[in-house]
């Protein structure tokens, strides 16, 4: 069993930066592929970017693509979502979530896991 706790949300006006960080407890976080969701009212939920076991492969979605950065630190158990140039689109909460598959998954019937989210807002 994995739990995932996210944190780093906020409100940040248009073109700002902004960290999520998702801790993990579970000694075999290592092992998963993990992903960032977002969700808005009334909208299905969305992939974000995702990152491999080791860190070497990652993907993004095209919206996002340029502007945020998955990363993870194993020792830490943490997965990272850095985010630049935020857009007023870019308002959802976020979710972390971890996958038992090695490849890097990117729907979300593909995780096991999920956080309970971080609400981010991007307004001036």
């Amino acid at each position: 069993q994995v739990q995932l706790v996210e944190s780093g949300g906020g409100v940040v006006q248009p073109g700002g930066s902004l960290r999520l960080s998702c801790a993990a407890s579970g000694r075999t976080f290592s092992s998963y592929t993990m992903g960032w969701f977002r969700q808005t009212p009334g909208k299905e939920r969305e992939f974000v970017a995702a990152i491999s076991w080791s860190g070497d492969r990652t993907d993004y979605a095209y919206s996002v693509k340029g502007r945020f950065t998955i990363s993870r630190d194993n020792a830490k158990n943490t997965v990272y979502l850095q985010m630049h140039s935020l857009k007023p689109e870019d308002t959802a909460v976020y979710h972390c979530a971890g996958s038992q598959t090695i490849m890097v998954v990117t729907t979300e019937y593909e995780y096991d896991y999920w956080g309970q989210g971080t609400q981010v807002t991007v307004s001036s």
